[in-house]
This record gives structure tokens, C-alpha cells and sequence, in this order.
């Protein structure tokens, strides 16, 4: 049926096409703040968080068919209506210090819909705050680098830590499927599935202020974080060809001779995320407990390092160890070349990229606690530590031993 347009004189009337107008839906929601009574007083009050939120239809006058409350970071509260109408109350909790907006729908006995919109606001939690700050600082990154999450709090309870994940949100362009991991009470670590794509924008906030985490713990403000990766760059370094190859984007660029550790220092296997830069290092063995003066010790100016574990493990020029790069492994750990191929090493890989080392015969890079070693978990085992995957298990903890300690 379609509806025809036609012109009568004002006296007519104008009626909607197909409408009937004692139609009760047709007209707008009349103003329910007689017909409901909401325990949050005057419009703009201040409530106690720890109680619930309460709508109740007075009696005879109707009743309440939704209720939506909402505060200003869009987080909405969980309720209950009352089979009959007569009463909804809140059974999620109410966030501290912050604006909630509450909006009543009604129906009278003639079945005319009503409507009642309050604001109030909650009060501040006198009580601990709990801070998260997020890691790594603003820029542009590799593909390998995780998002870490830092709390002033620790936090062991399951329930507890499902409010805390939950509410710490990343998201990215292209979309990816990752989930937080907890290292610690303290520390929660975030990754894709796979890597990261390359050329994509991540997002990180949290929207834990004014929750409550237990008592006298409440959520606090927390600075967002905005990252992109770069290019998809990863170096494979094989222990047993004594070659390096790196790749960008699918592409090999280049292939590079290098020596690992040797017998009793063997470089450990598995992925390991770029720390850092740092175009010049001094090492010696002291630092990982080679005594002074023994057959192992060394006191050596390093060019062209890239950091790959806080206990000193690099990729660096070597030119002392040039005869045996591509044929022999001979360093303390470290990946050694040639000064010119540490440069171009140097010049063409960033924070975040990956360098895996095969076959070399060391223990496997642990997730975490000495870099970023968080590749090398199987992902179902990684979303096992997440608290909102129902899946938490308390994380073994950064190592006492991890400290900064150059290896060659």
C-alpha cells in the first residue's frame, strides 16, 4: 500500500499516513516524574556508590517497563525489573566519582508510554585508587612488541582481576584477535594471536576509573596510549648455518654471516623482541660473573649493539671474531658480524622487531621476566593467563636475575 499525497485546508487536520491517532504509541512519552520515584533524590544529586540504584512505580499510576543508566564513559548498569512493573533496581555496581544518566520508561493504565530522565552523580571514593600506566611509550614499533600493563596495586583475586582486564581495552585498525595475560599480580602483558600487521594503528585506554575493584580499592584515572607498527621485519639467525637473515614484509634482504655463543654460553633459542638501540656499549665479562683474568674474561668497546634480553644478550659488530663469522660459533651469547653488516643491522630495524635464533643449542627464551620473550608461548596457553577468558594463573614474575649484564 503506498501512501498518496494529498492537500487539504488547515481545517482538516493533518494526520500521519496509515496512523490511527488514538493510537497511544503514536503521540510522545508524557512525563513519568510523578508516576516513579528513583532513590537518587533531586535531579543532580550526589549517591553513595556502594548502594543500588533503585526505581519504583508508585502505586496505581502505571508501570516501569526499562530502565537504561548510563555514565559519561558510556558504561552501562546492570538491572533487574520486577515482573509486575513495580520496581528495578541495579545489580551491577556503581561506578565512584563519576555522572550517571538514568532514563525511565513507563506505561500508564491506558497504555500511553511515559518517560523520566535524571542525572546524579556518585560520590568519590575515599579510599586507595588503583593506577595502571601503559607501556611502551607513544611511536611507532615493530610488529612483535607487546602492550604491558603496569598496576600500583596487586591484584590476585580471579574476580577481582576480571573487573581490572576488563576494563582495559585495546583495539586496532586492521582488527586483530588478542587478549591480556597476566605476568603478575602487577603486570599484564597484551598480543595478537599472530603479530601485530604492519602499518597498524593500536588504541589502549582504560576505563577502570571509579570502579570498584574491592573494598576500599577503587579504579583510577589512567593516561590512553597510541601506537603504530612499521614494517613487518624479522631476522632469523641460525646457529648451525652461522647465517642471519633478515626479512622485510615476506621479502629476504639480506643475509648476513655471524657467530652465536659458543660451548657453555650458547645463545638461547626462540623469539625475542628489539629493546633498544645503542650505538655504543661497553662489555665485560665481570658482568656475567666471568671472573677477572680468567681465559673467558673480556673488556671490549661495542659498536652498532641491538639490545635483545635486559640480561645483555645483543645483535653487534664483532671485529675481533670476523674469521669465524659464518663458520664457528666463538662469542659469550651475543650475535657478532662484521662492523659494516651491525650498521646496516643498526640502520634498519626499530623497537618491536623480531629476531628469532635457531638451532644453537641454548635454553629457550622465557615469555618473560629478560625482554619480551612473549612469542613463545603456544596462544592457547597465553589466553589461559587471562582473567576475563576464565583462564588465570599467576605468572611466574619478572627475574631477580635479569638485570644488565652484557654479554658477547
Amino acid at each position: 500500500m503506498t501512501c498518496a499525497l494529498t492537500l487539504t485546508p488547515l481545517a482538516a487536520g493533518l494526520t500521519a499516513c496509515g496512523s490511527d491517532s488514538a493510537d497511544p504509541l503514536a503521540s510522545a512519552p508524557y512525563d513519568a516524574s510523578s508516576q516513579v520515584a528513583v532513590n537518587t533524590g533531586d535531579d543532580g544529586g550526589t549517591v553513595d556508590p556502594d548502594k543500588p540504584l533503585e526505581v519504583t512505580a508508585k502505586g496505581g499510576e502505571g508501570k516501569i517497563t526499562d530502565v537504561t543508566a548510563v555514565d559519561a564513559a558510556g558504561r552501562h548498569v546492570a538491572g533487574e525489573l520486577s515482573a509486575d512493573g513495580g520496581k528495578w533496581h541495579s545489580t551491577g555496581a556503581l561506578a565512584a566519582g563519576v555522572r550517571y544518566t538514568a532514563e525511565v520508561s513507563t506505561e500508564n493504565e491506558d497504555g500511553e508510554p511515559g518517560r523520566r530522565t535524571i542525572e546524579f552523580e556518585t560520590a568519590p571514593a575515599d579510599t586507595k585508587k588503583i593506577g595502571v600506566t601503559f607501556g611502551p611509550d607513544s611511536g611507532t614499533y615493530g610488529v612483535g612488541q607487546p602492550i604491558t600493563a603496569e598496576l600500583s596495586h596487586k591484584i590476585k583475586d580471579p574476580e577481582q582481576r576480571k573487573i581490572v582486564e576488563g576494563a582495559l581495552k585495546v583495539t586496532s585498525t586492521p582488527k586483530v584477535e588478542g587478549a591480556w595475560h597476566w605476568v603478575d599480580g602487577k603486570e599484564l602483558h597484551y598480543r595478537p594471536k599472530s603479530y601485530w600487521p604492519a602499518h597498524a594503528s593500536i588504541s589502549v585506554r582504560s576505563e577502570l576509573k571509579g570502579l570498584k575493584v574491592r573494598e576500599g580499592l577503587y579504579g583510577g584515572a589512567a593516561k590512553p596510549l597510541k601506537l603504530k607498527t612499521g614494517d613487518r621485519v624479522e631476522a632469523i639467525a641460525d646457529g648451525g648455518s652461522k647465517q642471519m637473515r633478515v626479512v622485510k614484509n615476506g621479502e629476504t634482504v639480506k643475509s648476513i654471516p655471524i657467530t652465536t655463543g659458543k660451548a657453555g654460553f650458547r645463545t638461547r633459542t626462540g623469539t625475542k623482541v628489539i629493546l633498544g638501540l645503542e650505538s655504543f656499549v661497553r662489555m665485560r665479562g665481570t658482568s656475567i660473573g666471568i671472573a677477572e683474568g680468567s681465559s673467558e674474561s673480556y673488556d671490549l668497546p661495542v659498536r652498532w649493539a641491538t639490545r635483545l634480553t635486559w640480561s645483555g644478550e645483543y645483535v653487534h659488530g664483532a671485529p675481533w671474531s670476523v674469521g669465524s663469522q659464518g663458520s664457528a660459533n666463538v662469542s659469550h651469547g651475543c650475535t657478532g658480524m662484521n662492523s659494516a653488516n651491525a650498521k646496516w643491522f643498526f640502520d634498519n630495524v626499530k623497537q618491536g622487531d623480531l629476531v628469532t635464533h635457531v638451532n644453537t643449542s641454548g635454553e629457550k627464551m622465557a615469555p618473560f621476566g629478560n625482554g619480551f620473550g612473549d612469542w613463545n608461548m603456544p596462544w592457547k596457553e597465553w589466553q589461559e593467563g587471562s582473567a576475563v577468558l576464565d583462564g588465570q594463573r599467576e605468572g611466574s614474575g619478572p627475574a631477580a636475575a635479569a638485570r644488565l649484564r652484557p654479554q658477547v
